[in-house]
This record gives C-alpha cells, structure tokens and sequence, in this order.
C-alpha cells in the first residue's frame, strides 16, 4: 500500500514507511485552501492547513510512502482518523509518478470543494496572515507552514508558493 505526502505526511507520517520515493500526482495542486478548526486553529479562528485541489493541467510533487507489510489496515485506521476528522477531505485511490519512472495507486486525500471549510484561491498575502496569527491543538499554524516547506526544500521539490509563504509569515510573526 502507497500513500501520498505533500503536507505533514512529509515530515510526520505517523506511520512505518518502508520505502519512500519523490512522486508527482497530475491533475491537482498543493494550496492552503482548507481552513483548519482542529489542529492548527478552531473553529472561532481557524487556521490554513494544505490540501490537493483539483486543478486541469496542475502537478503536485511530494512523497510516496510505501506502506510496511502488514500493516495496511492499521494505517489505514490511523490516517482515516488522522486526515477524516471533519470530512474536509476526500479518501481516494490515485496513480501517482514515482521519480524512478514507475506508476503507483496511493491513499491519497484530496479536498472536497463543497466542504465548508474549503477555501480555495485565497490570496497568498491573506493567507500569510491567518497563518501567522493561527494556533490549534497541534501547534502553531506557522510550525505546520515551515516544517513543510522546509522538509519539501531538504528533498529537493520546489514549490514556490510555500516558498514565499515562508518568508512572509516569519516577516508577519516578527
């Protein structure tokens, strides 16, 4: 079993990885367009956390976690818990890229844009500011922003957004 990172799988799967491996999922894009009422805000100041948003022609880079044999469905259990606990994002099965040229089917969670807490296409200056002010019950919305964007630098992905993001909610949080 494969399961996709581009968020905090990246840099805590919570889970055993045996193998993982830059990967490219077509047809959807990294942006913080879910507000986040339990882990890093709540619901009278909720924070940004990131998800996959379908988007034509889109490419998101990040990991494929290659699940440990035997343990499908304990990690199943623990990431339906983890990423299902206000039904924001989707559980679906999607081909992603392997870099080394092979084709796999992950877990993978998408957003549901009809969720209340989707908000998509927020502009990024909006964004840096409920990120730099956000605090929910795993910590501070800025440590979730730069422990991606770092993790995704130390890996060797780009990803711009997250990139400028970064800069702006150190220069926001002082």
């Amino acid at each position: 079993m494969w399961v996709f990172g581009y968020g905090s799988l990246l840099w805590n799967p919570g889970f055993t990885v045996a193998r993982s491996e830059a990967a490219t999922l077509v047809g959807y894009a990294r942006s913080f367009c879910m507000r986040s009422i339990h882990h890093r805000g709540t619901e009278q100041e909720p924070g940004l956390v990131l998800a996959l948003d379908a988007v034509e022609g889109a490419r998101c880079s990040g990991l494929a976690l290659k699940v440990a044999d035997g343990q499908e469905d304990e990690t199943l259990a623990y990431l339906r818990e983890r990423e299902l606990v206000s039904s924001a994002y989707l559980e679906r099965m999607l081909d992603i890229d392997l870099h080394s040229g092979e084709r796999v089917e992950a877990v993978t969670y998408v957003i549901d844009p009809d969720h209340v807490q989707y908000c998509g296409n927020l502009p990024l200056e909006e964004q840096a500011r409920i990120i730099a002010n956000a605090h929910g019950g795993r910590g501070p919305n800025s440590e979730y922003l730069w422990n991606t964007a770092s993790h995704l630098s130390e890996i060797g992905l780009h990803d711009p957004d997250l990139e400028w993001l970064s800069g702006r909610v150190r220069a926001l949080a002082g």
